[in-house]
């Protein structure tokens, strides 16, 4: 969240969307260029924007989802344009236009790797993340603090920014991500 903040008050392009590559801190230069092309690395603007999407997602924060948002719009001509020179943006974009489903696993840190692991087994999904959140972790975002955990392994399962109830038992969390 800090990192997202400080890319955010720093390096964005706050008229035109996307991000600078260097800070508004940084010493004078001629120009502040900002990449949208893949090289032999995707551009920081493609990993901006999918961090950013995924984080939004998340937390339900719209400031990054917006960003996220902003960010492709920088870039869809070039994308329209050559299409092959922009991977990374393109699958931020379809990440974006079809967000992953989000598993939030709170308890016992053995137990949340069991259930990790049988929803990996018995349901594989690609497009679905998963998170592990210990119980006893301190200093959680304050939306995270939400997946409250009651001395019980508990599931959450999210679409966009809406999730379902918690489940409270792996045979019920396997059958509604069937």
């Amino acid at each position: 969240v800090k990192l997202a903040d400080y890319l955010l008050e720093h390096f964005e392009d706050k008229k035109n969307g996307g991000f600078y590559f260097t800070a508004d801190n940084h010493e004078t230069l001629i120009q502040r260029p900002k990449f949208f092309t893949d090289e032999s690395i995707p551009p920081g603007n493609a990993v901006a924007a999918h961090a950013l999407n995924r984080l939004g997602l998340l937390l339900a924060e719209p400031k990054y989802i917006i960003a996220a948002e902003r960010t492709l719009k920088a870039a869809w001509e070039m994308m329209n344009q050559a299409p092959s020179a922009h991977n990374s943006m393109i699958h931020s974009l379809e990440e974006f236009l079809q967000p992953p489903d989000v598993l939030i696993l709170r308890g016992e840190t053995a137990e949340i790797e069991k259930w990790q692991h049988a929803v990996i087994e018995k349901n594989y999904d690609p497009h679905r993340l998963s998170y592990k959140i210990p119980h006893d972790m301190a200093d959680l975002p304050v939306a995270l603090q939400n997946y409250r955990y009651d001395n019980k392994t508990t599931a959450y399962v999210c679409r966009g920014t809406q999730c379902l109830a918690p489940i409270y038992s792996l045979e019920d969390l396997l059958q509604q991500l069937s």
